[in-house]
C-alpha cells in the first residue's frame, strides 16, 4: 500500500474543490475534467469516477477506507485562465507523487484565493482590444474601427461593472446588446454607406457572443458527450437569443423600423497592414480580457497566425467549409502537442485565441436580426451557414485531438515508474 495514500475524508474534500474549480473554468468544454480529477486521485493513492453535466458533477471517491459520492456544482465560465494555467503544474506534481493531500490542498487554496492578474481597467482595455481585433472581419473600414472603439468601451464598462454587481451579471447579455443597439442606431447608423447597423454593433458584442460555446457544444456532441453537449448547446442558444432580444429592444427604444436591420457591408478602405496587425491587437485583448499570463502572448499570437494562415490558404483552394475544418484540425493538433510540455500553458489556453478566430456566433446574430428585419431568405442563409461552419469546427477539432493524443505515453510511463519506485 502507498504510505502517502490519503484517507477518504481528506481526499474527497480535496477532489471536490478541484472538481468545482475545473467546472468553474470549463466554459470551453468539459472534456479534460474527468481525466484531471482521476489523475489527481491516483497520484494521492485513491481513485475517482466523475459523471459530468456542464454545471455539475457526481464525484465518487475511493480510498483505502471506503468510498463516497458527492455532488459538485459550478458555473462554467472561461474568464480566469490564470487559474487554469496554475492548475497544470499542481496536477503534474500530484501525478508524479510529489505532493500529499495537505500539500496539494494548500496549493489549491492559493489558486482559489488568487486575485486576477490584471486590474479592472486592464480587463476593460482587453475587452476593447479584443473587439477592435475583430472589427475588420465585419467590415474592413476605418469607420467600423472607430465605431467599435466607442461601442466596445461601453460594453467593456458594463462587463467590468458586472464583476462587482452580481445582479447585473445575470442579465448582462441583454443589457449590453440593448445599450449598444441604442447608441449605434442613434449615433452611428445614419448613413447606409457605412454598412448595416448590425455589422456596426457586432464587434462590440463579440466578447458576449457565444460562438465558442456553440462550437464547444458541437464538439462534445461529436465526441459522444451527449449530456454536456446538449445542455451547453441550449445554454449557448439562450445567450445568443438574449443578445438578439437586446438588439430588438434597441429598435423599440429608438423608434427604428426593423427594416433597418439590413446586412450590407461598406466599401473597404483599410490597408492590408491594418488587417494583418488586427490579430496582434486581438491577441493582446484576449490575454488581458481572459486573464492569461502575459508571458504566453507570443506563443498564442503564433497560433493565431497559424490558424488564420491555414484557414485562408485552404479556403482559397477548396472553399470556406474546408478551410475552417482544416484550420480547426491543425490548431487542435498543434495545441495538444505543445500542451504536453510542462513549461507551456494548458491545451485550453493554447486553443482559445485561435479557436476564437474560427467561431462564428456572429452568423447567428446576423441571421436572427436579418430575419427580424423581414429578409427571411438572407437570414436563413446565415443560420444555415452557422450550422455548417460550427460543425466543421467541431469535427476538425475532434480530428486534431485524435491525431495527437493529449498525454505523451512516454511521459506517462516515466511518471508511473517514479511512483512505483517510491512504494515499498
Amino acid at each position: 500500500m502507498n504510505p502517502r495514500a490519503a484517507g477518504l475524508d481528506e481526499l474527497t474534500g480535496f477532489l471536490t474543490r478541484l472538481t468545482r474549480l475545473l467546472l468553474d473554468t470549463s466554459g470551453e468544454g468539459a472534456e479534460s475534467i474527468e481525466e484531471t480529477v482521476r489523475a489527481a486521485a491516483r497520484g494521492l493513492g485513491g481513485d475517482a469516477d466523475v459523471l459530468l453535466v456542464p454545471d455539475g458533477a457526481a464525484l465518487t471517491v475511493t480510498a483505502r477506507d471506503g468510498a463516497r459520492t458527492v455532488t459538485v456544482r459550478g458555473f462554467p465560465e472561461v474568464f480566469r485562465l490564470d487559474r487554469v494555467t496554475a492548475l497544470k503544474p499542481l496536477v503534474a506534481d500530484i501525478r508524479a507523487g510529489g505532493l500529499d493531500v495537505p500539500g496539494a490542498g494548500r496549493r489549491l487554496a492559493r489558486i482559489e484565493q488568487s486575485a486576477p492578474p490584471y486590474p479592472w481597467w486592464l480587463k476593460l482595455l482587453g475587452i476593447v482590444l479584443f473587439s477592435l481585433g475583430f472589427a475588420p472581419l465585419m467590415q474592413p473600414t476605418w469607420y467600423e474601427v472607430g465605431t467599435t472603439a466607442v461601442l466596445a468601451t461601453i460594453a467593456a464598462t458594463l462587463a467590468v461593472a458586472a464583476d462587482r454587481v452580481p445582479r447585473l451579471a445575470t442579465v448582462l447579455p441583454v443589457v449590453v446588446s440593448t445599450v449598444v443597439s441604442v447608441v449605434t442606431l442613434l449615433a452611428f447608423a445614419g448613413d447606409a454607406a457605412h454598412g448595416g447597423p448590425v455589422l456596426l454593433m457586432l464587434p462590440a458584442l463579440f466578447f458576449f457572443v457565444p460562438g465558442d460555446y456553440l462550437s464547444a457544444a458541437t464538439a462534445e456532441l461529436a465526441a459522444g458527450r451527449i449530456t454536456t453537449g446538449a445542455v451547453r448547446l441550449v445554454y449557448s442558444t439562450f445567450l445568443l437569443v438574449q443578445l438578439y432580444v437586446g438588439v430588438l429592444l434597441g429598435l423599440a427604444l429608438t423608434g427604428t423600423s426593423r427594416r433597418a436591420l439590413f446586412d450590407v457591408a461598406a466599401e473597404a478602405d483599410l490597408p492590408r497592414w491594418a488587417l494583418f496587425l488586427a490579430w496582434v491587437v486581438f491577441t493582446a485583448g484576449t490575454v488581458l480580457a481572459f486573464a492569461v499570463p502575459r508571458r504566453f502572448f507570443w506563443g498564442l499570437l503564433a497560433l493565431v497566425y497559424l490558424t488564420v494562415g491555414v484557414q485562408s490558404l485552404v479556403t482559397g483552394l477548396a472553399g470556406e467549409v474546408a478551410g475552417t475544418f482544416v484550420a480547426a484540425a491543425v490548431l487542435a493538433a498543434t495545441a495538444t502537442l505543445l500542451g504536453r510540455a510542462p513549461h507551456r500553458p494548458p491545451r485550453l489556453v493554447l486553443l482559445l485565441p485561435g479557436f476564437f478566430t474560427l467561431t462564428v456566433g456572429s452568423l447567428g446574430m446576423r441571421g436572427l436580426t436579418t430575419m427580424a428585419g423581414g429578409y427571411a431568405v438572407e437570414g436563413f442563409q446565415d443560420l444555415l451557414k452557422l450550422v455548417t461552419i460550427v460543425t466543421a469546427i467541431a469535427v476538425g477539432m475532434l480530428l486534431g485531438a485524435t491525431l495527437v493524443p493529449v498525454t505523451d505515453r512516454r511521459s506517462s510511463s516515466s511518471a508511473s515508474r517514479k511512483r512505483s519506485a517510491r512504494r515499498p
